[in-house]
């Protein structure tokens, strides 16, 4: 796997990811994250991807065939919904790795084959290489908190829970996490 700068040419390959991600969440039953219809098909979330590449660091991930198989969006700005930090720090403003991907190893199968792994390396060398002391990340924190769960495993911990209102007016349950660098 390589991991290279992408910018706005990447556009077509991060929404294709994302509504991979979607049906997939969405087969298995979980709309709570990012719903059931697909990112290409909504113009904010469109607009959202485009403007990533333009105004952050993105990082893509490639195979051995040059496929994109995830993205990394980085930036040192945060969400409006989440609270500043004590120190400068590097914020994950998008991970998506391709679903169809598997590592067959002697336990059992894994999801993405390392892919967001790598990614998560590549965004806290990132953040040294910055002078930076901290990489945070938002995720979804319903249903059984899987998500939160793979952030954990992948060396995360746990800070503040938070909740963002939907056009609906349900809660969208978050957590922030953290690595201290």
């Amino acid at each position: 796997m390589k991991i290279r700068t992408g910018g706005p040419a990447d556009v077509p390959d991060i929404l294709a990811l994302l509504d991979s991600a979607v049906a997939w969440l969405a087969g298995q039953g979980r709309t709570g994250q990012w719903g059931s219809v697909s990112w290409s098909s909504r113009p904010a979330a469109v607009e959202r991807v485009e403007m990533y590449t333009r105004d952050y660091l993105v990082r893509i991930a490639e195979d051995e065939q040059g496929r994109t198989v995830g993205c990394c969006v980085l930036a040192e700005d945060l969400s409006s919904y989440v609270p500043p930090a004590d120190v400068p720090e590097l914020f994950i403003r998008l991970l998506v790795t391709d679903r169809s991907r598997k590592d067959e190893g002697p336990s059992r199968p894994k999801a993405g084959g390392g892919i967001g792994a790598a990614l998560i390396a590549d965004a806290r060398a990132e953040t040294v290489r910055r002078g930076l002391g901290l990489l945070r990340v938002d995720c979804y924190a319903g249903d059984d908190r899987k998500l939160v769960q793979q952030y954990r495993a992948l060396g995360f911990t746990e800070t503040e829970p938070f909740e963002v209102p939907r056009p609906d007016s349900t809660p969208w349950p978050g957590q922030l996490l953290e690595i201290r660098l």
